[in-house]
């Protein structure tokens, strides 16, 4: 598929180990950056969501997306693991729960920009689900940098391939695109349920955030590998 990912920010926070390996797949291994885990809480908004070579749908195409994520390895390979992805598109949800066999949920969403300022909310609907909310807004604060590679900003955000486990085995996906274009960001936040929804629990201390504007993006289909 290809995608288009607009106003994202990456909104990280440190994790300790022992609270999140019993909510992460036994047959995936937790990465950690200097022995620290992470979960990240991840809002932007996608356009020309569709199969490659088909052209988009209006109404289906584009639509606002957020996900809660940590990071892991399987046989040696970084990747994404999702607690959830909510999105605004009933039947991008169901594909994507079908096909990607990915924790996607239904939710009532809204994201808008005012000059360079992101207003987002969050509204997790989706039948038989934890209750999720996020209200905030954010916005850059400093100028587009690539982060070097010993970085954890890269270790946070590089990342080329997701994972899913189904009925017992691990499934990757090729996620491909250009380095990203980060800036350092700010957050203001009335409401966050998105981590406790999943029983995670965040540490009492600021998220590392960086913010990007725009990213193309390839995702190829899931492989078995485990």
């Amino acid at each position: 598929m290809t995608q288009i990912w607009h106003d994202l920010l990456f909104a990280h926070w440190p994790v300790r180990l022992s609270d999140l390996r019993p909510l992460v797949p036994h047959l995936l291994d937790l990465d950690t950056y200097e022995g620290e885990a992470w979960v990240g809480i991840v809002p932007f908004r996608m356009s020309n969501v569709r199969p490659r070579s088909f052209p988009a749908i209006k109404g289906l195409s584009a639509f606002p997306e957020m996900n809660v994520r940590t990071y892991v390895t399987s046989r040696g390979i970084p990747g994404v693991y999702f607690f959830s992805l909510d999105a605004a598109n009933p039947l991008a949800v169901a594909l994507a729960r079908s096909f990607f066999h990915l924790p996607y949920f239904n939710a009532i969403m809204n994201c808008e920009r005012t000059g360079d300022t992101i207003h987002y909310r969050n509204h997790r609907t989706h039948r038989g689900a934890s209750e999720a909310d996020f209200t905030a807004h954010y916005r850059p604060t400093g100028p587009v940098f690539a982060a070097p590679p010993d970085s954890i900003a890269h270790w946070l955000t590089e990342r080329y391939n997701l994972y899913t486990v189904y009925r017992g085995s691990v499934y990757r996906a090729g996620i491909h695109h250009r380095q990203w274009p980060l800036q350092p960001a700010e957050l203001e936040m009335s409401c966050n349920t998105m981590a406790c929804a999943h029983n995670i629990r965040l540490l009492d201390t600021q998220p590392l955030l960086h913010y990007a504007d725009r990213q193309e993006v390839l995702v190829w289909p899931l492989r078995r590998v485990v």
